[in-house]
């Protein structure tokens, strides 16, 4: 039997899907499935945003911005979506935003280990920086993960995005897809050249450091 708004128990939310919640937060409005979704997602979207973003303050800026989008957009929502991606979506577009504004770009750190179907399980770092890289694979964890982000900084922002989305989150490329609203071949793609550049840029520093 199906309960009045409102009246669910914190076992009831447990149980609901994302977009179940979303679905009839669009509907009803009820505070209740709208802070079970914050709740499910605060840690996991933070974290993304300090990683995106570098900036534990500004992070929290963008995450509650992302929220108020979220309601804001809930008539936009429709039925059956998946929702991860979508609020992935309304984060990384307000987290682009919000350096925009400051004038910066992301400070990504990309040292996290990662395992998915589609990525095998390790970090960009020692992705880029493998034994037989010379004078790079020399440099200290910190070092070399210093390394890697202001190399990734320098990536086109595209490039930047889909990489910061593979490694840091272990989204499917389908997910990255919907996220950045693009085909999924454009997603192989786009990691290809961003770890091909990457890895131009380490031979790069290699060479240097050897002469």
């Amino acid at each position: 039997m199906m309960k009045a708004p409102g009246t669910e128990t914190v076992e009831d939310l447990a149980l609901t899907t994302d977009e179940e919640l979303l679905s009839r937060y669009r509907e009803t409005g009820q505070a209740g499935d709208f802070d079970a979704l914050v709740h499910r997602y605060q840690n996991e979207l933070y974290r993304y945003l300090v990683r995106y973003l570098g900036d534990s303050a500004l992070a929290e800026d963008v995450f509650q911005n992302t929220f108020l989008q979220v309601h804001l957009k809930k008539s936009l929502y429709e039925d059956g979506r998946p929702v991860r991606p979508w609020l992935y979506a309304i984060a990384t577009h307000q987290a682009v935003d919000a350096l925009r504004k400051v004038g910066r770009h992301p400070t990504v750190s990309l040292d996290q280990r990662v395992a998915s179907s589609e990525n095998e399980a390790g970090s960009l770092v020692d992705l880029l920086v493998g034994e037989d890289l010379g004078p790079l694979a020399e440099l200290q964890g910190q070092e070399r993960a210093e390394w890697v982000r202001q190399s990734v900084a320098r990536l086109p922002d595209t490039l930047r995005e889909t990489l910061t989305l593979a490694y840091h989150q272990d989204l499917k490329y389908r997910e990255i897809a919907e996220i950045l609203d693009i085909p999924v071949g454009t997603v192989k793609s786009r990691l290809h050249a961003a770890l091909a550049k990457l890895q131009q840029m380490a031979k790069a520093a290699n060479r240097d450091g050897s002469s």
